[in-house]
């Protein structure tokens, strides 16, 4: 079906309720009517066309959260064009493999990250040919300034890709998920569908890194989709988000759980008048239930989810009416996605057993951007193989019991051990290493490495700096430790469920 993609939903609100606000910019105060947004997001669409980007053409943001940050990826939109979020805790080697894979033409970035983006931009492969400011208030004006964004929109389809976002990679390097307009149009309409849902009356706060699916998917799209208001918030900051919170009159509301517990730390919370906030989503990592506990202790609609980068990312729910009965669920799946859990050869295992949770819908994503290979791994017959082991019980409640491929989830970021276990391979006093995740109170997990070493004298502070030169900090050890050999079956495979209950004083890698 030919159609102006999700950049037609602004137009589309703009002609409805050209007066109602759409976005807030936190740091600079500007707030955005959907008119005037309508207007933006043409004449930088106009800019872009200008530049020379083109339909398909890959445009790469490397910002902190703005109203030029939604503006910017909705004007790609319009062209039919590619937006790539990149991690903004990246570095810049990281950042130049994902500008290189993608063949961005052009890179956004914010002031704070412009001596990263020089970095990466020095390194050879890339294609861009055009850097823009964005994030300062100012930023896109240079590119809407003398367009009147009377370019008709590219025509697209809903199953053209209108978002690559880049997840982390069990081989070591990140994979760009291909979400398409249609992926984002289903997203939204199960987040309006699903429990009390979102209507045009809601308001939420974007604090969570737009790169992220999460803030995106759960947050920003949806609200706009449904002709409501997105409060834009450039860092978190547990008070600050409380206060704006009140202000603004938020009335839904995601964060991970690293932020909501961060939240419960907040001396006298009763102090914030929250009375608008209909319900609160928990995503991204298991929640600890004490914090689900604590918020609904206050008589909060506390939620927790499942998504994947891959679904666009809503795939289950833990309804408001189960939150209490079903504690440590995850729930049953939105509207429009279909989940099961399958053993091995793909077979449906019985009510209370182990099983991967593979998932069918319109969210399913277009496939891994150039690795056809793996696409087909991930889409063995026509489901998407998530990687998570879970267990449902006789109501089709599915709970979460390991994660098959030994990934960490810190502050809802996500880390895979091999890329780790390579840089500190590198280590001239690095024998041998295995990285796994272990528990920790605000992070939720985070990561250890098992070091073998080569000789006396390497210590634990010089592993995690040498990390630190080539990834990004989230990724890197908080804590070494030393062993003269590693757990290894017969075939030398490493052991690492042994390594959680020596190291970590359990075998899970899901921990609530």
């Amino acid at each position: 079906m030919t159609n102006a993609g999700i950049g037609d939903w602004i137009t589309r609100r703009a002609a409805r309720v050209p007066s109602a606000t759409a976005l807030v910019d936190v740091a600079t105060g500007r707030r955005a009517s959907y008119a005037e947004l309508e207007h933006r997001v043409a004449a930088a669409a106009e800019g872009l066309h200008a530049l020379g980007v083109r339909q398909g053409d890959r445009v790469a943001l490397l910002a902190d959260n703005s109203a030029e940050y939604l503006e910017l990826l909705f004007a790609t939109a319009r062209l039919g064009a590619i937006t790539v979020p990149v991690n903004t805790r990246l570095a810049a080697p990281e950042i130049a493999y994902v500008l290189e894979d993608s063949g961005a033409l052009a890179l956004a970035v914010s002031a704070t990250y412009r001596e990263t983006a020089e970095a990466a931009l020095g390194q050879a492969g890339h294609r861009v040919a055009h850097t823009l400011a964005i994030g300062d208030g100012a930023g896109l004006d240079e590119l809407i300034t003398g367009n009147p964004g009377s370019r008709p929109p590219a025509a697209v389809r809903g199953d053209d890709v209108c978002v690559i976002m880049y997840t982390s990679g069990t081989t070591g390097r990140p994979k760009g998920a291909m979400l398409t307009h249609d992926n984002m149009l289903w997203n939204a309409v199960n987040l309006i569908t699903a429990g009390r849902g979102i209507s045009g009356d809601d308001t939420t706060l974007a604090v969570a890194p737009l790169f992220h699916i999460g803030a995106l998917g759960l947050s920003a799209l949806p609200v706009l989709y449904a002709g409501g208001t997105v409060v834009v918030q450039r860092n978190f900051d547990p008070e600050q988000t409380l206060r704006l919170m009140a202000e603004e009159r938020v009335t839904t509301q995601f964060m991970v759980p690293a932020m909501w517990a961060a939240l419960t730390k907040v001396p006298d919370i009763a102090r914030f008048d929250l009375s608008a906030l209909r319900w609160a989503l928990c995503g991204g990592a298991p929640c600890p239930l004490p914090v689900i506990e604590y918020f609904t202790g206050l008589g909060w609609t506390f939620m927790e989810g499942f998504g994947m980068t891959e679904l666009s990312p809503a795939a289950l729910y833990l309804d408001s009416r189960f939150v209490v009965s079903h504690a440590g669920s995850v729930g049953r799946p939105f509207m429009h996605v279909d989940a099961r859990l399958v053993d091995a050869d793909d077979h449906d295992v019985a009510t209370g057993a182990v099983g991967e949770l593979v998932l069918r819908g319109p969210t399913v994503f277009a496939g891994y951007w150039g690795k056809p290979a793996e696409t087909a791994e991930a889409m063995r017959g026509g489901w998407f193989h998530s990687g998570d082991l879970g267990v449902a019980d006789a109501d089709g409640f599915v709970r979460l019991v390991d994660r098959k491929k030994d990934m960490i989830i810190s502050g809802g970021e996500n880390v895979y051990p091999i890329e780790v276990e390579q840089v500190l391979h590198r280590h001239p006093g690095v024998t041998d290493v295995a990285v796994v995740g272990v528990r920790d109170e605000k992070w939720g997990e985070t990561v250890l490495a098992v070091v073998v070493p080569a000789a006396e004298g390497v210590s634990a502070d010089e592993l995690i700096d040498f990390t630190r030169e080539s990834l990004a900090h989230f990724k890197c050890p908080r804590r070494v430790e030393f062993t003269d050999v590693l757990p290894r079956n017969a075939t030398g495979k490493l052991l690492k469920r042994v390594l959680r209950e020596n190291y970590a004083g359990s075998a899970a890698t899901v921990h609530r």
